[in-house]
């Protein structure tokens, strides 16, 4: 099944990998590497768009997490906190990259927790992942798609081919899934697998992501990187990058 037609929805983990950071120049200019106006009419220099799903295409699932932690007693920030330690070798990190089961991921996790001093319930946890859809960002997705190549990179655990969100998948050249890969963000391989795959170079490239600590790798690499906080400040970064509306 080629990616544009696969389902994009499945239990997208957000990439919220750790804290869920520049290239600097000699001497003392000003890094201008992500400042909108220093893209203004350069649209021809962007080949690829490359997006984050949780956080981005989708509300992000912090104010869901916190909420949990509201109900279930635990310190704001706890859920964060806990994917924060051994970030590369936690239950969270080893689901990413397809190396245990859910099954296997509910006792990892939920013993993690309890040496943290909390208790919750891992699958509890996993549902507050499901954000909802943000139309802005698909229609920005959709105009990107028309006339650039776009991809997607989420750390996941879930196929995407199970589930049905085929009018956000099919707006996608490539999809790059941390559990079928065994790379995730932030690591750099795999960020160059999807440019490998897009057939552009970093330098090329626009990465979307909600956390800075995935933006840094690929802003090393070359690409141009825009934090999504508020959609709409973010696409207006993109329309600057890419030299056409999006909304």
């Amino acid at each position: 099944m080629s990616p544009k037609s696969q389902a994009a929805r499945g239990h997208q983990v957000g990439d919220y990998r750790g804290v869920w950071g520049s290239r600097t120049h000699l001497g003392k200019r000003k890094d201008l590497r992500n400042d909108p106006a220093r893209y203004a009419g350069r649209g021809d220099d962007v080949k690829a768009v490359l997006w984050d799903f949780g956080g981005v295409i989708t509300t992000s699932p912090f104010d869901a997490f916190a909420e949990y932690e509201r109900r279930s007693g635990l310190e704001p920030g706890f859920i964060r906190a806990l994917n924060a330690t051994n970030p590369d070798s936690n239950a969270w990190a080893l689901l990413e990259r397809g190396e245990i089961t859910l099954d296997e991921f509910a006792p990892l996790f939920e013993a993690e927790a309890a040496r943290a001093g909390g208790t919750l319930s891992a699958p509890e946890v996993l549902s507050a992942l499901d954000g909802e859809i943000r139309p802005e960002m698909v229609e920005a997705l959709r105009r990107c798609h028309e006339r650039l190549r776009t991809g997607l990179l989420t750390n996941n655990f879930a196929s995407m081919e199970a589930t049905s969100k085929d009018s956000v998948a099919e707006h996608f050249d490539v999809v790059i899934e941390s559990s079928k890969v065994g790379l995730r963000k932030p690591e750099a391989a795999f960020y160059q697998l999807a440019c490998d795959r897009l057939g552009v170079s970093p330098c090329e490239a626009v990465f979307l992501d909600d956390l800075g600590i995935n933006l840094k790798p690929a802003r090393a690499m070359g690409m141009a990187t825009i934090k999504v906080s508020d959609p709409a400040t973010a696409i207006a970064e993109l329309e600057a990058l890419v030299g056409f509306e999006l909304r």
